[in-house]
């Protein structure tokens, strides 16, 4: 008799106990919360500055390693991640999102294959690239100023001629 009333209290608190725990697990579930923050792309980490190669018939350069797709256009570093466009001013970053729109024909237009197409183009050192850059940026500026210095010229020559 002792043993049936033992297990008639062992269940009438067994019942109860499991339905507080099944509901306590419901209410819990319902309670979770999940936070999902996109803080832009993986960061593309280099040891040292990157070798590049130029894409012949453009301006556009690309990263030869690591075998992630960075290029380099019209002053900004270019990288597709998924279904989502980065740029940079630096090579190693910040990145941050553009809309493909926004990305430059020339680098759009990359073939898809153009590790294979272009693998054996020359690898120019960064250092040796950026330093080609710098000079020949600067002869295009020295050349913008020598055309501007002769229109102004010319200008002044017309307005001269006017007034005598």
């Amino acid at each position: 008799m002792r043993k049936q009333i033992c297990q008639v209290w062992g269940l009438a608190l067994a019942i109860p106990v499991g339905v507080l725990f099944i509901f306590g697990q419901a209410n819990e579930a319902a309670a979770e919360v999940n936070v999902s923050i996109n803080l832009g792309p993986p960061p593309i980490v280099v040891a040292a500055p990157p070798h590049v190669v130029m894409i012949p018939g453009s301006q556009v350069y690309f990263v030869p390693h690591p075998e992630i797709d960075v290029f380099f256009y019209n002053d900004f570093w270019w990288s597709p991640r998924g279904s989502h466009w980065y740029h940079s001013r630096n090579y190693n970053g910040p990145w941050l999102v553009v809309d493909h729109r926004n990305v430059p024909p020339p680098v759009f237009r990359v073939p898809k294959d153009y590790r294979v197409v272009y693998k054996h183009q020359q690898q120019i050192p960064y250092g040796q690239w950026k330093k080609q850059r710098e000079h020949q940026e600067r002869e295009q500026h020295q050349e913008r100023d020598q055309h501007q210095e002769r229109n102004d010229d010319r200008n002044d020559h017309k307005q001269n001629r006017g007034h005598n």
